[in-house]
């Protein structure tokens, strides 16, 4: 019986194959109480099994193969830094001796105390770090329980094989052999989860989030997996079929199509320039900047550095990470934020409660409220504009007196960076990220006094509408269409071009197909996304006349029915 599945689409593509269930037992953790006399012994078997795991974890560090993705160490590190967090290391050893409970229990219930901290994190990405927690737990439960760590293998069906698993850790996923699954397919897992990551990277298929996938499917079942829609078809008749091994022949073709364009200059149509960059989140995403085509980068995320760690990164450390990205561009454009962290991860452990982290002490507002913590990253950024053609972008202003107060903080740094005889560009272009639509409509009070401008999407649209769209009772009311958006969008896109400063799109929407057409139309020049979306986005932009858009923008910038809105954007995206 043919049926469909539906989950979160996390790496785009379509795999038709054969279904393999990766095995996946609930661990059963019983709770006993040990005897005094043998309390010392149940601790260090204890240490053992943490021994074990952090053996296991490090092999496969230093094992991976040479083509494996860069990002492969950092995920690899971050479980070798959950495992050695005392929350997992030394509490549990506290528990055994203090509650006289064998290990086991001590671990399990130490995994769900941290696994509900996690859940009410208000940022998706950190959310999605208890997984990362129960990976790293379960296999050290797997070693006190004697049962091994077995990397999902592919079964002989004689064709292409899709791995359907409830879950699958980071550390698995990098054992696999290359093209040995076609597809991934798991029950847990989001946009941002370590396995969702790292198919990308791997341009494998994936969906995430399907809940009874691993139940409702069956071994050897013939699966369709439309990783661009997230959908799931399990044994599709014979015409559905037909049309999806043409759809995935079209794909290929145009992949190899899209890499052609990768020299190629983003000119309209009509001659206009376009600036197209790639956004990161580590150093080690440059290779896939490079293989993008971008002529800089739009983004990088500094507060990947600061995540998953109980130590703050260093003056020095940051130092180092910032200024090989600024050389491996070899001259370029590299425009890096200050950390956008919240109030729901602090550093140094702070204990702020906010009721709301979205609308608390995050970004620039958490800077200037940690001004040691701020000057450190400053520092260590000015000292790498040395190196290459660097900007600091200022995330979450939201007005005059806030930016007037940033700036003072960066010129009190330079003049200390001065005085140790430090060299530093002088003429560093130091620009603001509009998130808030306050900051959107004050622009004239205070652009004036920053170099370029960065349109963040994602918070903007969130901001405008009262949206959390990590909320999934309210994520459907999330619309970059929405005539309030759009108007905010303009406004600061024109604004920007009468006050004479750049501005550039950074949030998802920079990496829309259905939007790169309506954004050229309102007058946007400069996009940053992801690496990976930059080459199609490429191909919209040279196949685009600007003066053919402009009346179909005005008429979608004048609409006021959301159906109306998508029939105008419909019309705009016609080849």
């Amino acid at each position: 019986m043919s049926f469909s599945l539906h989950g979160i689409a996390v790496s785009s593509g379509i795999a038709i194959g054969h279904a393999h269930l990766a095995s996946h037992t609930v661990l059963e953790v019983a709770h006993y109480e040990v005897p005094k006399q043998f309390i010392a012994a149940e601790v260090a078997r204890f240490d053992a099994a943490m021994d074990a795991t952090r053996q296991e974890l490090t092999t496969l560090r230093q094992n991976k193969s040479q083509q494996a993705m860069a990002e492969i160490d950092a995920f690899l590190n971050l479980h070798l830094m959950i495992l050695d967090d005392e929350h997992i290391s030394q509490t549990p050893r506290e528990m055994i001796e203090r509650e006289r409970c064998n290990a086991e229990w001590a671990l399990k219930v130490q995994m769900d105390h941290l696994v509900e901290s996690f859940e009410a994190f208000e940022d998706a990405y950190l959310r999605e770090r208890k997984a990362d927690v129960v990976q790293v737990v379960e296999r050290v439960l797997k070693r006190l329980t004697g049962q091994p760590n077995k990397v999902p293998q592919a079964a002989q069906h004689g064709g292409s094989t899709i791995l359907v698993a409830h879950d699958v850790s980071p550390a698995d996923l990098i054992q696999l052999k290359p093209g040995q699954f076609s597809a991934i397919l798991t029950d847990l897992g989001g946009a941002t989860s370590h396995t969702a990551i790292i198919a990308r990277g791997l341009n494998t298929p994936c969906v995430v989030g399907l809940h009874r996938a691993r139940e409702l499917i069956r071994e050897n079942d013939m699966l369709i997996v439309d990783g661009e829609q997230g959908v799931i078809i399990v044994e599709p008749d014979k015409q559905i079929l037909a049309e999806y091994k043409l759809r995935q022949d079209q794909i290929e073709l145009e992949r190899k199509k899209l890499r052609r364009l990768k020299a190629a200059h983003a000119n309209t149509l009509d001659g206009t320039e376009i600036e197209l960059y790639a956004n990161i989140e580590l150093p080690d995403d440059l290779a896939d900047v490079k293989e993008s085509g971008a002529t800089g980068i739009g983004l990088f995320r500094s507060e990947f550095l600061f995540l998953n760690r109980d130590e703050l990164p260093d003056e020095d450390e940051q130092f180092e990470a910032y200024r090989a990205v600024v050389q491996g561009m070899d001259g370029l454009p590299v425009t890096i934020r200050t950390f956008d962290l919240g109030a729901d991860k602090q550093p140094n452990s702070a204990k702020r409660v906010a009721r709301n982290p979205a609308l608390g002490l995050r970004a620039i507002r958490l800077c200037l409220a940690e001004p040691y913590l701020f000057r450190t990253q400053l520092r260590a950024l000015l000292r790498a504009s040395h190196y290459g053609n660097m900007k600091i972008l200022v995330p979450m202003l939201s007005g005059l007196a806030e930016t007037r107060q940033t700036l003072q903080f960066i010129d009190g740094v330079k003049q200390e960076l001065d005085a140790e005889g430090m060299a530093y560009n002088r003429e560093i272009q130091i620009g603001g990220m509009i998130e808030i639509p306050a900051a959107a409509l004050a622009l004239n009070t205070f652009a004036k006094k920053l170099s370029f401008l960065s349109i963040g999407t994602n918070d903007l649209i969130q901001y405008t509408l009262a949206i959390d769209r990590t909320d999934e009772e309210v994520a459907h009311l999330y619309d970059p269409l929405n005539p309030a958006v759009l108007k905010l969008l303009a406004h600061v896109i024109d604004g920007a071009k009468r006050i004479g400063v750049p501005v550039s799109v950074c949030g998802e929407m920079a990496g829309e197909l259905a939007y790169t057409r309506l954004l050229l139309g309102l007058g946007l020049r400069q996009f940053s996304m992801h690496p990976a979306l930059l080459l199609a986005v490429k191909q919209r932009v040279l196949t685009t006349s600007l003066p053919e858009i402009a009346a179909l923008t005005q008429k979608i910038l004048r609409a006021e029915d959301p159906m109306k809105i998508r029939e105008f954007l419909d019309k705009l995206n016609v080849a």
